[in-house]
């Protein structure tokens, strides 16, 4: 009778819980929507240029030469638009655009904030193709752990496997991937196989793809990432079936099962709720190590962020990085956690 008391308190917990967590999500999409909507748009933004950088804006219509770089960052609820020309009288001007307002950003606070602006803007990739900063970062983490999982289930039944030669093969592929560090094997895939075997990895796509080179790297570090993925997914997945209870093996037998249909129609589908909590917290680390593929100049927001630093010599940028990152691996987080309590045996 307790126990069916508490689970009724905790459920009405939870529902309170959910409500009022319902409620502020609502609240925060309503106020994002009204910002997004009030928020300056780029023309007037481009209008609170001096007179003399509108000249200069004109006149770049009809020449050749060009004296301004106009760069224009839309950001969910804000905006950035800032203004620099070249030559002997250069000049520099920012704006901050939010809440229906334009704010002069060349100094102070509002500097700093249409610098985190610019930079967010380009470290998400807002614009660009799917092999950009944020897109890539996510990208590269969900195929290493979908392919390092299909692998390391291979590797797992290797292991295991009462044939000695297929367990030595696995056990060594596990024993290498996990006790080199996964940027040397990086460098391996992407420097010294091409060089052994004599290709280069943008080979594989068109000459004519201005792309090639950044999708060679990311189909280098995916393979690298997989590889090494694979094999501590595969000491997930030999634990979680060595944990089940020897008794169902010998259920099975008695059944008639052999030995493939025992694994497959009985033993890994037990051990896929205790896979679960592990495997959701490979994705975690796969998710921060991506930031190595900075070593092979893949444009992700470590790279973003190292060639921002580099052409504007502001070490800010490296604030916002870190912030998307705490972001992506919170979100992550919180829908692991969700599943965990969901489909875990540990309940």
């Amino acid at each position: 009778m307790k126990k069916i008391l508490k689970k009724m308190v905790d459920v009405k917990n939870w529902k309170r819980k959910t409500k009022i967590s319902a409620v502020i999500v609502l609240l925060c999409i309503i106020a994002a929507i009204v910002l997004g909507v009030t928020k300056p748009s780029e023309e007037e933004m481009i209008s609170q240029a001096s007179e003399t950088m509108q000249e200069l804006i004109k006149k770049d219509e009809t020449s050749t030469r060009k004296r301004v770089t106009v760069t224009y960052n839309s950001l969910f609820v804000i905006n950035y638009c800032s203004f620099s020309s070249s030559g002997a009288n250069a000049m520099s001007e920012n704006f901050v655009g939010f809440a229906g307002k334009v704010y002069k950003a060349d100094e102070g606070m509002a500097k700093t904030v249409g610098q985190m602006v610019n930079y967010v803007y380009r470290m998400l990739g807002i614009g660009e193709n799917v092999m950009h900063g944020a897109k890539l970062t996510i990208l590269l983490t969900t195929l290493t752990v979908f392919f390092g999982v299909l692998l390391g289930v291979f590797l797992a039944l290797g292991k295991i496997s009462r044939n000695p030669f297929i367990s030595k093969i696995s056990s060594g592929y596990i024993f290498f991937f996990r006790g080199t560090p996964l940027l040397i094997q990086l460098f391996v895939v992407y420097f010294s196989v091409p060089s052994i075997f004599g290709f280069a990895w943008r080979d594989l796509f068109a000459a004519s793809d201005n792309q090639a080179v950044y999708k060679g790297a990311f189909i280098a570090a995916l393979i690298a990432f997989a590889l090494n993925s694979g094999a501590y997914c595969a000491e997930i997945i030999r634990a979680a079936i060595q944990s089940i209870d020897k008794g169902q093996y010998e259920a099975s037998k008695a059944l008639g099962l052999s030995y493939g249909k025992t694994m497959r129609l009985v033993i890994i589908p037990q051990s896929v709720k205790r896979m679960i909590p592990p495997v959701c917290n490979e994705f975690i680390m796969v998710l921060k190590d991506a930031s190595l593929v900075f070593a092979i100049s893949l444009m992700d927001i470590t790279t973003i962020s190292k060639n921002i630093m580099t052409s504007e010599g502001s070490y800010l940028v490296f604030i916002p990085a870190l912030v998307i990152y705490l972001i992506i691996t919170g979100i992550f987080t919180y829908i692991f956690n969700k599943i965990e309590k969901k489909f875990s045996v540990y309940e």
